[in-house]
């Protein structure tokens, strides 16, 4: 048994509403002169009202190249993890020290020594901490490190692990691409922070949080092609297939279907899901493929809503914000769940 014992989330601190962000878009992206209804249109499908960014929106008119945004994503990265760690060990009632591994994920940014190196001094981890950083996972990020926090806890049931995901999707908008992809994740992915605390058995009585009770990953086949990065002297060039919906419909029935049926339950069964915020589309294509009630994901397009995507971080926050709001009744199931390149989808099965 893994039991969570905090979840807390950190944003960048430049929050800007949606128009802000898309007429500043129109200036980067957009040949001078060019017809903007269809990038207006764009970013109003995405439901997204505001974002946090980690620069001035005219920063961003200035950054020149890959280097340049990747100076900026580790000095932000470390502030904004440190943060988000810090607010999770307090809430969890734990010190630095108390810390046995840290896992760190992001897909906005690459770093030697990794930021969760970066960050140990800072925090006051001990010098003999277990680091494992990953990347590539996008938008899956998350519940692959919570499931990965969960594998390592098994083995380890006295040990204290850290999740901490640090996303500044902002710094990988292309400038001069007037790309659909790249249109629509300029209207849709913001820049924050989750830091998540999970105890293993015998330190499980310390918390009241949520258990982990099984996890399932699922690479689908022949969808290489539909997210991911194209890597650019310009940096991270998105790669965004507009099947990604279809994906969902085709495969994610079967996948939460075949893994609370391992354990006795059906989907009507879930007292709460915990699902990240992929975007309008994606999250019809998960509540029609689910048969979900109209109200099941109604955290998760509030966060939308509210901040957008933030890839890996949002199905933290996304947690934080239903262990909070409307905590579901003690001992029933929830699941969690994010897809993201691969293309790939990682399923958390709660006790809460």
């Amino acid at each position: 048994m893994t039991r969570i014992a905090a979840v807390h989330g950190a944003l960048a601190p430049h929050r800007r509403t949606q128009p802000e962000i898309t007429d500043m878009v129109a200036r980067t992206c957009l040949p001078a002169g060019a017809d903007r209804r269809v990038l207006d249109r764009l970013h109003r499908s995405t439901m997204v009202g505001t974002r946090h960014m980690v620069l001035p929106l005219e920063r961003y008119e200035e950054l020149e190249g890959f280097g340049a945004c990747n100076d900026v994503f580790i000095d932000a990265a470390v502030d904004l993890g440190a943060k988000a760690v810090r607010g999770a060990l307090h809430a969890a009632g734990l010190a630095a020290e108390d810390v046995d591994l840290l896992v760190f994920t992001s897909v906005t940014g690459v770093a030697t020594p990794s930021i969760d190196a970066r960050l140990a001094g800072r925090l006051g981890l001990r010098p003999d901490v277990r680091r494992l950083p990953m990347f590539g996972l996008g938008c899956a990020g998350g519940a692959a490190g919570l499931a990965r926090v969960h594998d390592y806890l098994l083995g380890r049931p006295g040990h204290v692990a850290v999740l901490l995901s640090v996303e500044l999707c902002s710094l990988t908008f292309q400038r001069d691409d007037a790309s659909m992809a790249n249109l629509i994740a300029t209207g849709l992915f913001g820049d924050g922070a989750a830091a998540v605390v999970a105890c293993g058995a015998e330190r499980a009585a310390d918390s009241a949080g949520p258990t982990i009770v099984d996890t399932r990953s699922h690479l689908y086949p022949d969808t290489g092609h539909v997210m991911g990065w194209d890597i650019k002297d310009s940096g991270f060039q998105v790669v965004l297939d507009p099947q990604v919906p279809e994906v969902v419909r085709r495969y994610l029935a079967d996948d939460v279907g075949g893994f609370l049926d391992d354990h006795g339950l059906k989907p009507k069964d879930v007292t709460a899901w915990v699902c990240h915020p992929g975007g309008p589309k994606v999250l019809h294509a998960v509540t029609d493929t689910l048969d979900l009630p109209a109200d099941a994901l109604d955290v998760t397009w509030r966060h939308l809503a509210d901040v957008g995507n933030l890839s890996s971080s949002s199905v933290l926050h996304v947690l934080r914000d239903t262990l909070a709001e409307r905590r579901p009744p003690p001992g029933t199931p929830g699941v969690l769940l994010a897809m993201g390149p691969g293309f790939a989808s990682e399923l958390v099965l709660l006790r809460w």
